[in-house]
C-alpha cells in the first residue's frame, strides 16, 4: 500500500480520542484521509454472519453514512467488511482499523475494499509499523482503538464466546455507549447480543435508535460541539422508514440498484424480484450474474437470493 504515513495521535483532533485510553498508542500509521471530528459509530460482529445479520449491517451502515455519520470497523471478513461496504453504498466516510501493518495485505479478501475506502475519502489506520506481521493477539488489542474512535459501538451478531465481545468489553471500559441488535433466541450468533441487551446494552431496532443516542451524546456530553457539527447529522431527529433506508443501497447501474433494493426490502424469490423491478428478463439475468460475480448477492437455493 502506497503513501503510508505516521502521526502522533496528539497532533490530530480525530485521533486524539485514542490518547485517553489505557496504554494509548504512541504513533499511528494510516493511509488515506483522516476525517474531521464528528459523530462516529463502530459496527462490529461475527466473521461468519447470518443472512439476517448481513442485511442488518448493510442497511444500518448505509443509513448512518447517508446521515453524515463516520462508520468505523476492523475490516475483517464478515460484519466488519459489510459495515464498510454499506457505508460506501450510503455515500459516506468509513474508517478501518486493522491489526497488522498497512503494507501487509491480510486479509486479501478485503484488500479491494480497503482501496475503495481510500478512494472515497476514508482511511485505514494501524498502530503497527507497515511491515508488521499478523498475530492473533493483535486483533483483540486493536479492538480498543475501534471503540476509542467511536461515540457508539453497535454489536450486530456475536456468539456466546465470540471475539466480538472483546470489543464490547473495551467499549464498557472506555464508558462508550454500547448497543446491540436483538436476534432470534434459537440462533447461536444472537446469544452474545441478546445477553448484552439483558445486561443493559441499548437494543437497536432501527437506525433512529442509534441516531438518537448520538444526539444525546452531542447535546449533553459534548455540548460545545453540537452547533459546529449539527450539519453533519443530516436532520438527526427525523424518522427514517425502512423504505427510505433501502434507497441508500446502490449498484453499478439502474437494474443492479433495483435488484439490490428489492432484496434489501425483503424480496428473496428470483421470479418475484423480476416481477417487482419490471425490467426485461435479459437485463435481469445479466445484472444478477454481475451482482453474483462481484459478490453483492448470494444464492440461497431454490432461486432465492440474499445480500452478500
Amino acid at each position: 500500500m502506497d503513501n503510508i504515513k505516521s502521526i502522533n495521535p496528539e497532533d490530530n483532533e480525530f485521533l486524539q480520542r485514542t490518547t485517553v485510553i489505557a496504554k494509548p498508542p504512541e504513533v499511528l500509521w494510516y493511509v488515506g484521509k483522516l476525517p474531521e471530528i464528528g459523530p462516529t459509530v463502530a459496527i462490529v460482529g461475527s466473521r461468519k454472519p447470518t443472512d439476517y445479520g448481513r442485511g442488518v449491517t448493510l442497511r444500518l451502515s448505509a443509513a448512518l453514512a447517508a446521515r453524515g455519520v463516520i462508520v468505523v470497523s476492523g475490516l475483517a471478513i464478515g460484519h466488519d467488511a459489510l459495515a464498510a461496504q454499506g457505508a460506501l453504498e450510503g455515500g459516506g466516510i468509513t474508517i478501518g482499523v486493522v491489526g497488522n501493518g498497512l503494507a501487509d495485505k491480510y486479509p486479501r479478501t478485503t484488500w479491494a475494499l480497503r482501496q475503495k475506502i481510500i478512494e472515497e475519502g476514508g482511511a485505514v489506520i494501524s498502530e503497527y509499523p507497515p511491515d508488521h506481521p499478523v498475530y492473533r493477539g493483535n486483533f483483540f488489542w486493536r479492538n480498543r482503538l475501534i471503540t476509542a474512535l467511536s461515540d457508539v459501538v453497535v454489536v450486530v451478531e456475536a456468539g456466546a464466546q465470540s471475539g466480538t465481545l472483546n470489543t464490547a468489553a473495551h467499549a464498557l471500559t472506555q464508558n462508550k455507549e454500547l448497543m446491540a441488535v436483538p436476534g432470534n433466541i434459537t440462533s447461536p450468533l444472537s446469544v452474545g447480543c441478546n445477553r448484552l441487551i439483558s445486561q443493559g446494552a441499548t437494543p437497536v431496532l432501527s437506525v433512529d435508535d442509534v441516531m438518537e443516542k448520538l444526539r444525546d451524546i452531542y447535546a449533553t456530553r459534548n455540548a460545545h460541539l453540537t452547533e459546529k457539527f449539527l450539519a453533519s447529522f443530516h436532520d438527526i431527529g427525523a424518522r427514517q422508514s425502512s423504505a427510505q433506508l433501502v434507497k441508500t443501497i446502490k449498484g453499478k447501474n439502474d437494474v443492479e440498484t433495483k435488484i439490490l433494493r428489492a432484496i434489501a426490502g425483503g424480496v428473496a424469490d428470483g421470479d418475484e424480484i423480476l416481477h417487482t423491478i419490471k425490467v426485461s428478463a435479459a437485463d435481469y439475468g445479466v445484472a444478477m450474474t454481475m451482482l453474483e460475480v462481484n459478490r453483492r448477492i448470494r444464492a440461497l437455493g431454490a432461486n432465492r437470493w440474499g445480500l452478500k
